[in-house]
């Protein structure tokens, strides 16, 4: 008898283990489990790139997410117009979690949009030259950080398959 009411609440204390943590869900999703010592991703970017794109950093980025890109402290609170500081860049908030094709949208439309007081730069870089910033910027992310991006970068850019209605 005992070993069937065992049986019968094994799969409800399973369930009640991994409730009651949220924290520990979030910093889940904002550090990412260290791999098992895996060697490094190889980086889209060449040294070349990042060179460069240190240079329009400074000029462009560096008065509002710092010359190191790490940003503002408080990202996460809105200030006194209700609008979200400059987050830092280096790896340390939130840009890993996006795309290229988002992290390219955001620096030439700006961070407005998106509840952020960041201008466009969509009519001063071209391409070229918001890749340059981007290669600076994620060359700051750690090896853990960028396989994770790369991961879901690569995953973003696959196809949507249709689903089969037949």
């Amino acid at each position: 008898m005992k070993k069937q009411i065992l049986i019968l609440l094994l799969p409800g204390l399973i369930g009640l283990a991994g409730c009651g943590n949220e924290q520990g869900a979030t910093a889940t999703i904002d550090k990412p489990a260290a791999p098992a010592q895996r060697p490094p991703i190889e980086r889209w970017y060449s040294q070349v790139q990042v060179a460069r794109g240190n240079a329009l950093f400074q000029e462009n980025c560096a008065s509002c997410h710092k010359p190191d890109a790490s940003g503002t402290p408080n990202w996460r609170e809105t200030n006194a117009e209700g609008k979200y500081p400059p987050p830092p860049l280096n790896g340390t908030a939130h840009a890993w979690h996006h795309p290229l094709s988002i992290l390219r949208r955001t620096v030439r439309m700006g961070g407005v949009p998106l509840g952020g007081t960041m201008p466009g730069f969509g009519n001063k870089l071209n391409s070229g030259q918001v890749d340059y910033i981007l290669a600076w910027v994620q060359s700051h992310w750690s090896d853990e950080i960028y396989r994770v991006w790369h991961e879901r970068n690569e995953q973003a850019s696959k196809p949507i398959q249709p689903i089969n209605k037949g």
